[in-house]
């Protein structure tokens, strides 16, 4: 597959749910696991779940899955493994430099009965919920019980595996660790797969289908379907994707792209740390900046993430890039900056790249006269604010130092054409290979 560009695809607003899930119908009996699981006798109440995770955590698997399980009502608990005596405030350094607050440590969490206990990928994350005692005797007692227990990337075959719960069934992790896989489960290369009661998908790009697929298995096809609506997701996942450009320049930058992306509580979660996880993934140096007068923000889902400095620090900076995550009241918040909307401008009036996605093209660019002559896209709901709107169906529209995109949905395509107008179709085509975001 090759990444394509000056494309203009016919794609709706809001796509129905089409997510691959490879099912299996039958598995070996094991010992541990002895009772039957029927997703019929689930009912519509609020489901809890538990999100454990630890320094090295892979950050956009974590952040996707607890930001669409709270779409989908969950009650979803973020807990941290790491040693409390050391780490008093929750805070857990995640890969690629991103900080996330947990809502509690894993020692507050043991009397607790989850519906669904789901582990974040990474490395060296996977390695520290293995290691995590506590953890383990949860995830058993919910093997035993019949509950649903999920893993991505590196976790099924570190984690799950490791701890002898996926003997017998079907499960698939992210390519590398497929060898080790193979000695603890019945290794297959499903994006993502489902196996009675357990559920385990590859990586970074394949973490919004793993997502959507535990909240059907939580509360059923239609509330899945519900919750991906607004997402603006792929018709078909594991191709390759588009991006529509117009009057094409070169970005450049010295020696190493400069980027700012602020954050304000209210941003979208994922769109904010897929942007950041991708482009740092790519050796871009990215500063987050609090438009907040804290550097903890919550957004949208309730996720709190640590900005890298203060909006007013931040400006001080030259930028080869300034991006905006979208979600609400976070891109309000980033329209009625002053400080901010003066940087925007001055990187549009010195031909420098700029770009939003989700709500902030309509309610930021839109508002300050940033997209005037420009090609743009938003978030669908929004596109009636757009005042040329020619272009809105498109998932990802560049037009020259401009680039806009739809929603959590298309983030990753977003930040994927970020890269290759950085660096390269190479590039980006290499970064999207590795997070299995498209298949090889």
């Amino acid at each position: 597959m090759a990444l394509r560009q000056l494309i203009t695809p016919n794609l709706t607003s809001f796509p129905i749910l089409s997510f691959s899930l490879s099912h299996s119908k039958t598995r070996p009996p094991s010992s541990l696991l002895t009772r039957t699981f029927s997703i019929s006798s689930m009912t519509t109440s609020q489901k809890k779940v538990l999100v454990p995770i630890a320094n090295g955590t892979e950050p956009m698997e974590a952040v996707i899955q607890i930001d669409i399980l709270r779409r989908s009502g969950a009650q979803v608990t973020v807990a941290s493994v790491e040693e409390e005596e050391r780490n008093k405030f929750c805070v857990v350094d995640a890969l690629w430099g991103l900080k996330l607050v947990a809502d509690s440590f894993i020692s507050d969490c043991v009397n607790t009965k989850f519906d669904l206990i789901s582990l974040p990928g990474g490395m060296p994350g996977s390695t520290s919920l293995r290691d995590c005692v506590v953890l383990e005797n949860m995830v058993r007692k919910q093997a035993e019980e019949g509950r649903l227990y999920a893993a991505i990337c590196a976790a099924p075959a570190v984690a799950l595996g490791a701890w002898g719960l996926l003997k017998g069934f079907k499960a698939t992790c992210f390519p590398s660790f497929m060898e080790l896989l193979a000695s603890e489960a019945v290794a297959v290369e499903s994006r993502v797969q489902e196996d009675g009661q357990t559920v385990t998908s590859r990586g970074a790009g394949t973490a919004i289908e793993y997502a959507l697929v535990l909240v059907e298995k939580l509360y059923g096809k239609e509330k899945a379907d519900e919750v991906a609506g607004p997402l603006v997701m792929r018709l078909k996942h594991g191709d390759d994707y588009t991006v529509t450009e117009f009057n094409p320049v070169k970005w450049t930058f010295n020696d190493t792209p400069q980027i700012l992306v602020p954050i304000a509580n209210g941003t979208e979660e994922m769109e904010a740390i897929m942007i950041i996880d991708i482009l740092r993934r790519a050796k871009a140096n990215v500063v987050v900046a609090s438009v907040e007068d804290k550097l903890e923000i919550v957004a949208s889902r309730k996720v709190k993430l640590v900005a890298d400095m203060f909006l007013e620090e931040a400006a001080k900076l030259p930028y080869d890039l300034i991006v905006l995550p979208g979600g609400l009241p976070g891109a309000q918040t980033f329209s009625n900056s002053e400080n901010l909307v003066n940087l925007l401008t001055k990187q549009a009036e010195s031909n420098r790249p700029y770009g939003a996605i989700c709500a902030s093209p309509a309610l930021v660019l839109e508002p300050h006269n940033l997209l005037k002559g420009k090609k743009a896209t938003a978030f669908p709901a929004l596109c009636d604010k757009l005042s040329d709107r020619s272009e809105a169906d498109n998932r990802v529209v560049v037009d020259a130092n401009l680039i806009t995109s739809r929603g959590p949905g298309t983030s990753i395509e977003f930040s994927l054409a970020i890269v290759e107008k950085f660096f390269g179709h190479d590039k980006a085509y290499e970064l999207a290979k590795a997070m299995v975001f498209i298949s090889p």
